[in-house]
């Protein structure tokens, strides 16, 4: 563990000198550098409401799909057929908020954008 540590620490005195001299140049034109686009706010907003949504849509398919893997290898086993169900209701349940989060946000910022045009 002693040399585990003192290893650790001359790999961080021997890195310092890299990190000193580290240069950044800042260029006005950041979201041409970094491939940011032309987009403005809403629809920037909205496509990151819709990637998080997309995951965790995707999160509770996995979960469906888990609740039926245990279900189908639980062999008759009581406790594990209630587990599995407990896991394939919680994630349809969340399947159902997702779609209602996803519904709302698309009604609001519709909403939105006819108010302020």
């Amino acid at each position: 563990m002693k040399k585990l540590l003192i290893s650790i620490l001359a790999l961080g005195i021997l890195l310092v000198p890299a990190v000193v001299s580290a240069q950044a140049t800042i260029n006005a034109d950041l979201g041409t550098t970094f491939n940011l686009g032309t987009a403005d706010l809403e629809s920037t907003v909205i496509k990151i409401i819709q990637w998080v949504l997309g995951f965790l849509g995707l999160i509770a398919v996995v979960f469906v799909l888990y609740g039926g893997f245990i279900w189908m290898t639980a062999g008759g086993n009581e406790d594990k057929i209630s587990t599995a169900k407990k896991i394939i209701s919680a994630a349809v349940v969340g399947l159902i908020i997702i779609l209602l989060a996803w519904a709302i946000v698309t009604f609001v910022v519709g909403r939105f954008i006819s108010f302020t045009k």
